[in-house]
């Protein structure tokens, strides 16, 4: 039997990538447009990094399992992926993006968040 993936505590999880879609993206949205030349790549970051909350509140919200699988899968590699490099070569972060040391400034939810929206869907199935 399928179940919403959206229904009970898939509310919450909805709920908790719609605020960071609003977080990331107007944070995103004033850093781009008033200090892009400061750090640009880590600005472009934090906006795909809203680009991508967006969409998984969407996907969960409509139910579309296997875009939200899909973009639950960029979201775990970028906060990876980004983490590990912005401690690695922190000049190339002078500013920090919503992924930055996998997420500490966002108290590494987005680090979390990822794992919990996996788990949600496997056992939504």
């Amino acid at each position: 039997m399928t179940t919403a993936i959206g229904a009970g505590p898939g509310r919450a999880l909805i709920a908790v990538y719609g605020l960071f879609s609003l977080a990331a993206g107007a944070r995103a949205g004033v850093q781009i447009a008033t200090r892009f030349g400061e750090a640009p790549l880590a600005y472009a970051l934090s906006a795909f990094a809203a680009a991508v909350y967006i969409l998984l509140t969407v996907a969960l919200w409509r139910g579309a399992r296997r875009l939200a699988l899909v973009a639950l899968g960029i979201e775990l590699a970028g906060v990876l992926v980004i983490g590990t490099l912005s401690l690695l070569d922190a000049a190339a972060f002078p500013d920090a993006t919503v992924w930055s040391a996998y997420g500490r400034g966002y108290l590494f939810i987005p680090l979390v968040l990822p794992l919990v929206g996996l788990f949600w869907l496997r056992r939504r199935r």
